[in-house]
């Protein structure tokens, strides 16, 4: 089973009301681990964070996670890290949607660069079910409102 994620020349897509800004991206590979990190911070707002769980768990039935090809983690975060949902701890989209659809939302600031760093350094770890023979995806979603830019752009690189 190959898994192919492509997104093509698109500057902006709407999803389930979500403005997403995407970059080109081609991944082709036979499997792949994603940790998503979600911004629930205050300026996103607790309306627009159950519209991000809703376009997560519609986004992972797209990955073949039920028969282990792709593995998913999810990170939580606004001033600190809040919720983890680790790259071993669901083997099933049901699951996992079901642990996405609890997640919960606490505002508060915007830390992108400790999340990246914590994604980094707890995360992605063979303990915690990162493979290392995968390709590793990280994807932010967040409004782009980072506490500190400077620290986002070097957890990033």
């Amino acid at each position: 089973m190959v898994v192919t994620v492509v997104i093509r020349q698109r500057k902006h897509v709407k999803i389930n009301n979500i403005v997403v800004l995407v970059e080109p991206v081609v991944v082709d590979c036979d499997s792949l681990d994603v940790v998503f990190t979600m911004d629930e911070s205050g300026s996103v707002g607790k309306d627009n964070y159950e519209e991000i769980k809703s376009f997560l768990s519609h986004f992972v039935t797209n990955l073949d996670i039920d028969s282990g090809s792709a593995r998913v983690g999810v990170v939580t975060y606004s001033a600190k890290v809040n919720e983890v949902i680790y790259l071993n701890s669901h083997s099933t989209v049901a699951s996992l949607q079901a642990a996405i659809s609890s997640l919960s939302y606490t505002g508060g600031g915007t830390k992108t660069g400790e999340v990246l760093e914590y994604v980094r350094k707890k995360i992605l770890r063979e303990s915690r079910g990162d493979r290392i023979d995968v390709p590793n995806v990280i994807v932010i979603l967040t409004d782009g409102k980072s506490y500190k830019a400077s620290n986002t752009e070097v957890c990033a690189l």
